[in-house]
């Protein structure tokens, strides 16, 4: 597995790392302890040393959390790991947010994990107007002076809110959405990022599963998963579903890459896509099984695109996706 820096942290880790938003099933299933042990203890086998969960992961009672320190317990490899907070607020508005209340998800977070500290904490994803409040930050140093956190990271929806996030001393990290049909984060904030040393965090990398070449326009999912449920934002961010794009509209384009990469395997293709990009520090896919997992790491083993496949990737997605979301995210 190839390594890469995450900013200004100094943390050496796998350039493609491991989301758990679906480890221990598909979304819209039951969470399954034995099956997220078995992905994660497979991802640390394989060389992964980052792994990203929430508190909010799982059936919302710390499921994810708890499966991740249960593998730091079992294993003896250095694993950094990355959690979030916040989504657990109802209802989840900017009022919502307060120093005290973070700082009780975040000790809440060691306790699912049975830890003494927290490598990276980040802000998941909440309201722009927070990040407007330098109290909400002021707090997270405080706590990494109190050694229950070492770094702080946010989980941002919108290129603004990560450009506003890293005017502050103590944000390390920018986790945000970014893959073939999300790619306004590599223009204004890739740059800012780069000058800052802020490390980039690549997630939904293949586009709720969409990237990976696999449905039809005849494909359906079970009811509580999201990518039934919340296609118009009707459960959160409607950017979090399919990347924000229309399910049939999608479904052409993954037709035109796979025109472009005939025989290929699509979902390596789109990581090794982010890959490419230098201030991308790792791209965490998600997997509900082991196999998938396997498949996402082969990825960091592919061929780098040269400048005719990145140019055609980029007519794709100038011809059928920019115009309806590129200004939105």
């Amino acid at each position: 597995m190839k390594t890469r820096i995450l900013g200004r942290t100094g943390f050496e880790i796998s350039e493609i790392s491991l989301g758990t938003w679906q480890v221990g099933g598909k979304w819209g299933v039951p969470f399954d302890y034995s099956n997220a042990d078995k992905i994660l203890n497979e991802a640390v086998d394989n060389g992964i040393n980052f792994i990203d969960t929430a508190d909010v992961y799982g059936d919302g009672n710390g499921e994810s959390e708890n499966a991740v320190g249960r593998l730091l317990r079992s294993r003896s490899e250095k694993i950094i790991v990355a959690t979030k907070c916040g989504r657990k607020l109802n209802p989840h508005t900017n009022q919502s947010y307060t120093p005290k209340a973070l700082r009780g998800f975040v000790e809440d977070s060691l306790k699912n994990m049975q830890l003494e500290t927290i490598d990276l904490i980040q802000l998941h994803c909440p309201p722009t107007e927070v990040y407007y409040r330098p109290e909400i930050f002021a707090e997270f140093d405080k706590l990494i002076a109190e050694g229950k956190i070492q770094k702080l990271g946010v989980s941002v929806e919108k290129v603004e809110e990560a450009l506003k996030a890293i005017e502050y001393d103590n944000v390390d990290t920018v986790q945000i959405i970014f893959n073939m049909f999300r790619q306004r984060p590599a223009e204004l904030f890739f740059e800012q990022a780069q000058k800052r040393n802020i490390g980039v965090i690549a997630r939904v990398p293949l586009a709720s599963g969409l990237l990976s070449g696999k449905f039809t326009k005849q494909t359906t999912f079970l009811p509580n998963d999201h990518r039934t449920f919340n296609r118009n934002g009707e459960a959160f961010d409607k950017g979090e579903t399919f990347s924000g794009i229309d399910y049939n509209t999608g479904i052409d384009a993954v037709e035109a890459l796979k025109n472009t990469f005939p025989d290929a395997n699509l979902a390596q293709i789109a990581l090794q896509w982010i890959l490419s990009h230098s201030a991308v520090s790792t791209v965490i896919p998600g997997a509900s099984t082991a196999d998938q997992l396997l498949s996402n790491i082969q990825a960091s083993d592919l061929s780098k695109m040269n400048e005719s496949q990145l140019a055609k990737v980029k007519s794709i997605y100038d011809e059928n996706i920019k115009n309806r979301v590129h200004h939105l995210w």
